[in-house]
């Protein structure tokens, strides 16, 4: 009997490959997600969501979620854990950090997937791959074997897609390690904040503080030395032993929930494709987690692929369109390594890192500086690099008022969108991939932008001729033409 074919395997259900697996459904792919573990993680790695991933979440009308479940923060004091207000007239609507568990998040992406038609599957370990011109076929732990038309590994740095594809991943190994968990605490909450707001003064990787009123504590304090296996977690008298070592006291901490460990290792896989099966989030890319990034950058790889990889699916994308994804990105995530990296460097507490700190600390405090730092760790200054002059092509375009309300209100449905200030420009012919909006803002000093279908900016003028190519370039052929 002849196996079945889904559109696209998506394999690990972390905020990646869930956001992947809305943003195919959108579109109207099949979707089916493995995930190897049983139930979701209980523990919180990443805290929060940057500008440019909440720009995301508004442009699919899911921010609301979002915001209802989180809490805004000042947009500062992320680069390195150096303090400084954030600069004034950001390129975005949504000058803030959205302080969200990560927990949190996943559950919100797997509702949004389920609800918009993925299939979620725990509990299914892929353990092999083979693929020929035509699928891929997956094998599971348990013998099953399934066929598909794409494969795409979001699962994480040590997932097994990467390995089996043979993709090297090249990099710096882990130098320092850090542990982290959540715990009760025996002493008053008011002795916590003293005692951390004392060691952190030198010490930028320690911290001890509740992620919700009345919950447990977050505990993050640097290793005694790195581990041969971080896969294992440290014991808690591990964690009280380097919290006595730093603070001078363990706060009489008990009752972990967990602990974990990881490292500064910055890693990149060599190539995101290898036939028909992508890479995505920390399969493509590891890194440390200082300034927040590593959960950002994975769901906007996501959102950068999933319209493209769709596009394949349907048999109307353009050559080269699903390499576009990895010509874009690589370039993104081996600017997130090269900053963590250095971030790890100034947070350093030997002579050299302190003085290297307190000279960047200065340079901070010069507009043009803080702000390219800033844009660096939200997101925000991200341009891909499309071929064309105009500065504007290849950014994401932020969220402009129109007279008939906001912009990322008509970018709901993942389509293309012409935005037309003079009205006399045309998408015959792509209407089934791209919405033309005839309207003016106050905003946006061009007489007309083409943005593809994750908001970044195709095409800027007024020639059709030039819309016409920009259009075939990035949507396919004409459909009149056809």
């Amino acid at each position: 009997m002849e196996m079945s074919v889904i559109d696209v395997i998506v394999v690990g259900a972390g905020p990646t490959g869930l956001w992947l697996a809305a943003e195919l459904r959108l579109q109207g792919v099949g979707v089916l997600v493995l995930e190897k573990e049983t139930e979701p993680a209980p523990y919180v790695r990443a805290l929060g969501l940057h500008a440019r991933s909440i720009e995301v979440m508004d442009q699919r009308g899911l921010l609301d979620r979002f915001l209802a479940h989180g809490r805004t923060h000042p947009l500062g004091g992320f680069f390195a854990a150096i303090s400084r207000p954030a600069p004034e007239e950001l390129d975005t609507a949504h000058g803030y950090v959205l302080g969200i568990p990560q927990t949190t998040t996943e559950r919100l992406l797997a509702e949004h997937a389920v609800a918009v038609g993925a299939a979620l599957r725990r509990g299914a370990a892929v353990v092999g791959l083979e693929q020929d011109d035509d699928a891929v076929t997956v094998e599971l732990a348990d013998g099953s074997r399934l066929r598909s038309r794409w494969v795409v590994g979001c699962d994480g740095g040590r997932g097994p897609v990467r390995r089996l594809l043979g993709v090297a991943f090249p990099g710096e190994p882990t130098q320092v390690e850090t542990l982290l968990g959540e715990m009760e605490v025996g002493v008053p909450a008011e002795t916590v904040a003293a005692v951390v707001a004392e060691v952190r003064k030198t010490q930028f990787r320690f911290g001890l503080g509740r992620l919700v009123e009345d919950g447990p504590y977050r505990v993050v304090v640097p290793a005694a030395g790195v581990s041969e296996d971080r896969a294992t977690p440290p014991t808690l008298e591990e964690v009280r032993t380097q919290l006595r070592a730093f603070a001078g006291t363990d706060f009489g901490v008990h009752s972990p929930r967990w602990l974990s460990r990881f490292g500064d290792a910055t890693r990149q896989a060599e190539r995101y494709r290898v036939g028909r099966v992508l890479l995505a989030g920390d399969a493509a890319h590891v890194h440390p987690p200082t300034g927040g990034q590593g959960l950002n950058l994975g769901l906007q790889d996501a959102f950068n692929l999933g319209w493209k990889l769709a596009a394949a699916v349907r048999g109307s994308a353009p050559d080269g369109l699903v390499d576009t994804y990895e010509a874009e990105r690589h370039p993104v995530a081996a600017d997130v390594l090269v900053n963590t990296r250095a971030q790890m460097a100034l947070m350093g507490t030997d002579p050299g890192a302190r003085a290297v700190r307190h000279l960047v600390a200065e340079l901070m405090g010069f507009d043009d500086v803080n702000r390219y730092l800033t844009e660096k760790i939200t997101g925000l200054g991200v341009r891909y690099d499309l071929g064309e002059d105009d500065d504007l092509v290849g950014r994401h375009l932020r969220d402009v008022k129109l007279t008939r309300g906001r912009l990322y209100e008509l970018l709901h449905g993942g389509r293309g969108l012409l935005l037309d200030q003079t009205g006399r420009l045309a998408v015959a012919g792509w209407a089934d991939r791209v919405d033309h909006v005839v309207d003016v803002t106050e905003e946006l000093d061009v007489p007309a932008v083409l943005l593809r279908p994750d908001g970044h900016v195709a095409w800027v003028g007024e020639d059709q001729q030039g819309l016409d190519r920009s259009m075939t370039r990035w949507f396919g052929r004409c459909a009149a033409r056809s």
